[in-house]
């Protein structure tokens, strides 16, 4: 049996108040997308002490995340809107995070690139998650829920690296993470559609 990852758990009891409130899943939501897009305009600032912040708010939409899923399984207000919104508002985040690190650092010794690298990155980042979203449907078809769930050790998931970011602001790290994802994004999102497309073949 798959443990429930410890941020899952906390946004159950946290949200478990509100399972019989005006509040719905889609105000959560609402609440993640707008969390996520201020982190996003803190980074595009591009000074040290708004990039910590927008770090700071990242990992607060990262953990809003879960709480609309688990209000709508607590209250029943699943919906197929609900589903379609939370998809959309987990890739527009993917993809303007990056944009936003881009611009901000638009006065590095990067120069007006790191916009582009910002795209590039968070396109191919939120075609990873795509791509992933669509495999682990195809494991929960054959095999069910718990064998779609991500590996994770000790209640952390693998995605539990992103409340991290922080750290790489404090650091002064977003240079070499934006290298580093412009790099490897895209190559990792070509190796990974090319790996679900074998998995599509086989099933043909």
């Amino acid at each position: 049996m798959t443990t429930k990852p410890w941020d899952a758990q906390l946004a159950y009891w946290l949200v478990r108040p509100l399972k019989d409130s005006w509040v719905n899943p889609n105000h959560l939501t609402t609440l993640r997308l707008l969390t996520g897009l201020l982190a996003t305009a803190a980074l595009a600032v591009g000074s040290a002490d708004w990039a910590n912040i927008g770090a700071g708010l990242f990992v607060l939409s990262n953990f809003l995340d879960h709480t609309d899923g688990e209000l709508a399984r607590l209250s029943g207000k699943s919906s197929k809107f609900g589903y379609l919104y939370d998809l959309a508002s987990d890739t527009a985040i993917n993809v303007l995070l990056f944009v936003g690190i881009g611009y901000g650092l638009r006065n590095s010794y990067l120069g007006d690139w790191t916009l582009l690298m910002g795209l590039v990155s968070g396109v191919s980042v939120a075609s990873i998650f795509a791509c992933i979203f669509q495999w682990q449907n195809k494991i929960e078809q054959k095999l069910g829920k718990d064998a779609s769930r991500p590996p994770n050790f000790a209640g952390f998931d693998i995605e539990d690296v992103l409340y991290l970011f922080p750290l790489v602001t404090l650091l002064q790290g977003l240079v070499p993470l934006l290298i580093a994802a412009t790099i490897g994004a895209p190559a990792f999102a070509i190796w990974f559609f090319w790996k679900y497309r074998l998995l599509l073949q086989t099933e043909e």
